[in-house]
């Protein structure tokens, strides 16, 4: 059973035929379905069933020539609805699975931004066309998570939020240099972190670390697409699993710069989320990208 189906309300699954009951309905009224050949006789298919708005499950598999699906693999996703544009775009299949995983370099995070990819067929499709994009990829990013907490805010008002914005573009602009091998950059980049931490020291002997540390982004975990977030909310709204009729939270989050999309079964996040509130857990990161 995959671990991330509670986050989209699946939470009381308990064996393989639970899980069996659940693929004939996906099979039997899918919400999409896209195939691609990949054989002589055999098709890639990838079929989906939202279960609420943009939420579902997503099976992909092979069929014959007398239209017999053999499952692969099924994976939970949420549909996001924040775009951003990624350079330097690497899709590799995953050793475990026939799952892929993107990975690029992302100034705001200041680590390798890795997740799993949503839209397999579409990228096999393409990558036989010999037309898959490395440059200004669309990418639409959205997680799930398994456990978060909701933590008060940051008081900050609209200047500094404007200043922190400045000095945040100024930043990535300073580690574009520094990534080319400008050496003014890197000891801009090397003052800065000193001045950073001088402060951080400062301030953690009479503050909590949370009112210091407005956002992070750090990897968790043995999995590469795995991360531990602080990020602030922007908007929430409940869902609710048509199947099996569990609350599920929708939470749009804002962390490090980058806004995505985040879905967490409503028992397992505790504390009450509203806009201007932060979120503090650990989540799964997915990508759908526009190969269009």
């Amino acid at each position: 059973m995959h671990s991330y189906l509670r986050a989209i309300g699946f939470s009381e699954i308990k064996n393989t035929r639970d899980m069996q009951q659940i693929c004939n309905v996906i099979m039997s009224h899918p919400t999409e379905r896209y195939f691609t050949q990949m054989e002589q006789n055999l098709e890639l298919m990838e079929v989906r069933r939202d279960f609420a708005d943009g939420m579902g499950i997503c099976m992909i598999g092979e069929c014959n020539e007398k239209k017999e699906f053999h499952l692969l693999h099924y994976f939970p996703y949420l549909k996001g609805s924040y775009e951003t544009w990624e350079e330097n775009l690497v899709i590799n299949k995953r050793i475990d699975s026939d799952t892929y995983t993107g990975m690029c370099d992302d100034i705001r995070l200041g680590v390798s931004l890795i997740f799993f990819l949503q839209n397999v067929v579409p990228f096999v499709e393409w990558r036989r066309k010999g037309q898959i994009p490395e440059k200004d990829v669309p990418v639409v990013l959205s997680a799930l998570s398994l456990e978060g907490k909701i933590i008060l805010g940051t008081q900050v008002n609209e200047f500094s939020r404007e200043k922190g914005r400045i000095e945040q573009k100024k930043k990535n602009h300073l580690i574009a240099e520094a990534r080319k091998g400008n050496q003014e950059a890197i000891n801009t980049l090397t003052l800065e972190d000193i001045d950073s931490f001088s402060m951080i020291n400062r301030r953690v002997k009479k503050e909590d670390v949370y009112s210091i540390v407005a956002s992070s982004f750090v990897p968790y975990g043995s999995e590469s697409d795995n991360y531990s977030i602080l990020g602030t909310i922007m908007e929430y709204s409940y869902m609710t699993n048509s199947l099996t009729g569990e609350e599920v939270c929708r939470l749009s989050i804002e962390c490090n710069d980058l806004i995505f999309d985040l879905c967490i079964n409503a028992k397992d996040l505790y504390g009450v989320p509203m806009v201007g509130r932060r979120f503090k857990g650990n989540i799964w990161m997915q990508g759908f990208i526009d190969f269009k």
